[in-house]
């Protein structure tokens, strides 16, 4: 028992140390991204840690799933390279008997995994779909990033802006192009603010400027000076979020039988089931020659865990295109994880014996 007890206190240390290193390495990828997007004016700068937040949600699954595997498969595998399992076999215990220490550990694991599958995955991806088209519809110079041109209205009005001071209003620096009744008109000001009137419409409104407007085809064109000079800004229409099978509920996903939410349910169902699969692969996975390279196993590790997730990605792509009936690409993937499972654990435990005999 106190062996057993300081294995679980090191499968825990493990999984700590190794769901942070993932999670950073997430963090960091994703946040990459949205700050490119936010920096190319295609996503509004206050909407970036919100859409971090659903993005490191619906990750979470298989962050977990991998970091319970390493987490059982890096102690297991010093034990072995400081002679610790050595004691456990000359103590007449079979290599099974780290089953049940194992699935104690797991099971936690596994059910905020499958919790997390079923259902607060899902919600993070309707609330993401839903947050992105109330970005899409906030007014125009909400999405307008300081530097960078932006086109609106499909292309019927450029935006470009230096500077720009959200919180009081003001922005420098500013070029506005548009197409009204056939003629194009260019606007130019050092100096602008936004304001919007009790009825809630919006406006950039700029100051002492200068407006050319020239009719395409056309050598004749005016140019005015003026003070002040309004330029409407709207909001656009949400756009409608798309009916996904991954932003389903588990009751709502039940309630279809299409092959895309019947690929949808396979996934959610496998997530869990592969997390604690692989944390009994880990056992015999484990295994470390101390006079050998340290490195083996974990390379082998790394390419059955490869392996699984592609038997998953397989049998749901078939049963969403409906070349695997549901009912065999649910069990299939693991029935075949199954079987190296109870191989692995055969050889390490004939190995030991005939090593000891």
């Amino acid at each position: 028992m106190i062996f057993e007890r300081a294995a679980r206190r090191e499968f825990a240390q493990a999984a700590a140390g190794i769901s942070i290193v993932l999670l950073a390495i997430v963090t960091s990828i994703q946040l990459i991204r949205l700050l490119k997007e936010a920096a190319g004016g295609e996503l509004a700068a206050e909407g970036v840690l919100a859409l971090l937040g659903f993005g490191l949600i619906k990750y979470l699954p298989m962050l977990l799933t991998l970091t319970l595997f390493v987490a059982v498969l890096l102690p297991l595998s010093r034990m072995y390279r400081d002679s610790e399992m050595v004691v456990w076999f000359s103590s007449g215990m079979p290599l099974t008997d780290w089953l049940k220490p194992v699935l104690r550990f797991a099971l936690p694991m596994v059910l905020a995994i499958g919790t997390l599958s079923m259902v607060i995955a899902p919600w993070a991806n309707l609330a993401q779909g839903n947050y992105q088209a109330t970005l899409s519809a906030r007014s125009e110079l909400s999405s307008v990033s300081p530097g960078a041109f932006k086109e609106m209205r499909s292309g019927r009005q450029v935006y470009f802006v230096e500077r720009l001071d959200g919180e009081a209003g003001r922005v420098g620096n500013v070029f506005v192009a548009s197409m009204q009744e056939g003629k194009l008109g260019v606007v130019m000001s050092n100096s602008g603010t936004q304001e919007t009137l009790e009825n809630g419409d919006r406006f950039l409104v700029l100051e002492k400027g200068r407006r050319y407007e020239v009719e395409p085809g056309s050598a004749a064109f005016k140019v005015m000076d003026f003070e002040r000079y309004a330029v409407r800004t709207e909001d656009g229409e949400p756009k409608q979020t798309g009916v996904s099978p991954r932003r389903m509920g588990l009751l709502e996903l039940l309630g279809h039988s299409s092959p895309d939410t019947r690929g949808e349910l396979l996934w959610r169902i496998a997530i869990p089931v592969s997390a604690i699969i692989l944390a009994l692969l880990a056992i015999p996975l484990s295994y470390v020659n101390p006079r050998a390279g340290r490195s083996a196993n974990i390379l082998i590790a790394i390419l059955v865990y490869a392996i699984y997730s592609n038997l998953i990605s397989i049998s749901q792509a078939w049963v969403t295109g409906g070349k695997m009936p549901f009912a065999v690409g649910v069990v299939l993937p693991h029935l075949l994880m199954l079987l190296p499972l109870g191989v692995l654990f055969y050889g390490r435990m004939f190995g030991w014996q005939r090593r000891t005999a």
